[in-house]
């Protein structure tokens, strides 16, 4: 049995959840920092209320890959986990920026570090599996496109989660002034409406997709002439033995996803104070509505880049078709390295369009990329499992700039987060030149004479 090809609109819909992750995700990583400060965290600790968010994933994304794995139901194998993530994500999104309500019980601070943690938690239980689908579902000819098209929704979600803020306030007229201690109403609105969305669009590829059963997915993996591995008993331990046993493939791209997911940690986490400082001139300690204008407009930054990236992502197939993919990253990589370092010259907040632009290049290429590399390297029947452990590679980056982060802005930097961007910046170059020496086991290159 073969993997039969599906129509463009067909993996549209398998992937039409991910817009509603990254429109809850892209509400996270613009608001979470400046939510924290409201209710009181200084700017070098926001590192470590972020830590939450990459040790969760370090834990679960394995765990349900390697549930996934062996999981089917009437959903089916991958959907049942998505749909739990999506509703836990949903809560996590409506009761984040109302943590105040909580403070009869907890100060509001660390109300809103859970909330971000259960956010941060249920994204991941959500993600892996989307992921671990479209290798699934998709042949190898296909997986590009696959994960182009997952780009691309992740784009657009992440547009309409960026800019919500900055259009309720500014398009129709929400408040976006706060008192002390108090979010203000454009986000709460934001929020919430990003927790409905969410729901809707994980139901839509829930009801829209098809998935093979174990027992057509062993006949695909004899067409494949899978290696057939010692049968081994069941246990979530296996997990440690499949993470020594680790694709060649995977352990290259280690090094690239640990270079690209430090510095986008870097970029979510001190953006929102670095811009207000450095290019808007505030103090470090003003969150009044000069910052809040400051906040929002980050957003609209955020939803630049991620709209850049979702362009990008159309054109990604091709250009990997014609240089390959290891090429298409490289130089993906190099642009939002650099688009990081330029935000320290740009004389005003417009030309920070520019800056997004290389980094919405960057980002399409890291949302596709590694994983349609690594899609060819893994067997189908380990397939969510090993998407899981690959997720060690983009959280563990995570966990060493969150603790590492604060300390360095405060003690190197004197306090100043524009330098935690720069870092940011020459970390996804590093990205950049490494991924050259992956081996791409099915990369497929049209050589132009």
């Amino acid at each position: 049995m073969e993997k039969r090809k599906l129509s463009f609109w067909d993996i549209w819909n398998m992937s039409f959840g991910f817009l509603g992750i990254q429109m809850g995700f892209a509400l996270q990583n613009a608001n979470a920092s400046r939510i924290l400060q409201i209710f009181g965290a200084d700017v070098e600790e926001l590192s470590w209320f972020w830590i939450v968010a990459p040790l969760t994933g370090l834990i679960v994304q394995p765990i349900i890959g390697y549930y996934s794995d062996r999981t089917w139901t009437r959903l089916g194998r991958r959907r049942p986990y998505f749909l739990t993530g999506a509703l836990l994500a949903s809560m996590g999104l409506v009761l984040m920026p109302n943590a105040d309500m909580f403070t009869a019980f907890l100060p509001a601070l660390w109300v809103g570090a859970g909330m971000l943690m259960i956010m941060d938690a249920s994204f991941n239980i959500a993600m892996e599996p989307f992921r671990a689908l479209v290798a699934d579902l998709l042949p190898s000819d296909q997986r590009t496109l696959g994960f182009s098209v997952q780009t691309v929704l992740i784009g657009i979600g992440a547009v309409i989660g960026s800019w919500m803020p900055y259009a309720l306030t500014n398009w129709f007229g929400v408040s976006n002034n706060t008192v002390e201690g108090e979010v203000p109403l454009n986000l709460l609105l934001s929020f919430g409406i990003g927790a409905a969305i969410l729901v809707i669009s994980i139901l839509i590829t829930v009801f829209t997709t098809k998935e093979y059963s174990p027992e057509e997915m062993a006949l695909i993996g004899a067409n494949e002439n899978e290696i057939e591995e010692e049968e081994e008993e069941s246990s979530l331990l296996n997990i440690f033995s499949d993470f020594k046993k680790m694709p060649l493939t995977m352990k290259q791209l280690s090094s690239v996803q640990f270079f690209s997911w430090f510095g986008l940690f870097g970029m979510w986490v001190f953006s929102v104070p670095a811009i207000a400082h450095h290019v808007y001139g505030l103090a470090l300690d003003d969150h009044g509505t000069l910052y809040q204008n400051a906040g929002d407009w980050v957003g609209i930054l955020f939803g630049v880049y991620n709209a850049v990236s979702a362009v990008y992502a159309f054109f990604l197939p091709a250009i990997a078709k014609k240089i390959g993919r290891k090429m298409t990253h490289a130089i993906s990589l190099f642009f939002g390295g650099l688009g990081l370092i330029s935000i320290y010259f740009v004389p005003n907040e417009n030309w920070l369009f520019l800056s997004m632009f290389g980094i919405g290049i960057a980002w399409a290429s890291i949302l596709a990329m590694p994983y349609a590399i690594l899609a060819g390297s893994i067997p189908a029947k380990k397939m969510g499992v090993y998407m899981g452990i690959f997720n060690f590679f983009i959280v563990i980056p995570q966990i060493v700039n969150a603790l590492i982060g604060g300390p360095i802005v405060k003690y190197l930097y004197g306090g100043n987060p524009i330098f935690a961007l720069i870092i940011s910046g020459v970390s996804l170059i590093i990205a950049g030149v490494l991924v050259v020496r992956v081996k791409d086991v099915d990369d497929k290159v049209v050589i132009v004479k």
